[in-house]
C-alpha cells in the first residue's frame, strides 16, 4: 500500500499514485511598531494539503470504482484518516477537490489512461461519540 485515505486504498493497481506534495505553513500577526520592522507573533498551525497525483489505467487494471469511491467521500464533507504506507498517521483530511484527465478514449467513452490531481487538505477529525455513533450505525 502506498497510502489510503479512508476507505481508499492507493497501491500500485488499480488505485494508483506516482506523485505527493505536502504543504504546511504558519500563522503570525504582525505588531505595528513605529520606526522598525514589525515584530511577529506565533498565532499556531496555518493550513496544511497534500495534492495526490495518480494514473489509472481502466481497461487493463481496473480502478474506476475506487476512483468514484474518491468522489463519494469528497461529495460527504466528511473528514477522512490518512495514513502513509509505512503505517505513519498523516491525520484527519477533509477532499477539496478532484481534477480528472481521460485520454486515448475507448469506444465507450472511457479513457484507457486516466490521470488525477486529488487536493487533500487537514481537518479536525470526528468527536469520540461521532465515531462511536459511526460504528453503532453498521451494526444497526
Amino acid at each position: 500500500m502506498l497510502c489510503q485515505i479512508g476507505a481508499a486504498q492507493f497501491q500500485v493497481v488499480p488505485l494508483n499514485t506516482h506523485e505527493i506534495d505536502h504543504e504546511a505553513g504558519a500563522d503570525y500577526a504582525a505588531h505595528a511598531v513605529l520606526g522598525r520592522m514589525p515584530p511577529l507573533e506565533f498565532v499556531g498551525e496555518g493550513a496544511e494539503s497534500w495534492t495526490i497525483r495518480g494514473r489509472l489505467f481502466p481497461q487493463k487494471f481496473g480502478g474506476l470504482p475506487e476512483l468514484e469511491t474518491l468522489h463519494s467521500m469528497r461529495r460527504s464533507g466528511h473528514a477522512q484518516f490518512f495514513m502513509r504506507g509505512d503505517g505513519i498517521p498523516m491525520g484527519w483530511v477533509v477532499i477539496e477537490r478532484i481534477a480528472e484527465k481521460s485520454s486515448y478514449l475507448a469506444s465507450n467513452g472511457v479513457g484507457r489512461v486516466i490521470e488525477f490531481d486529488m487536493v487533500a487538505k487537514r481537518a479536525e477529525g470526528p468527536s469520540p461519540d461521532g465515531i462511536f455513533n459511526a460504528l453503532l450505525s453498521i451494526f444497526a
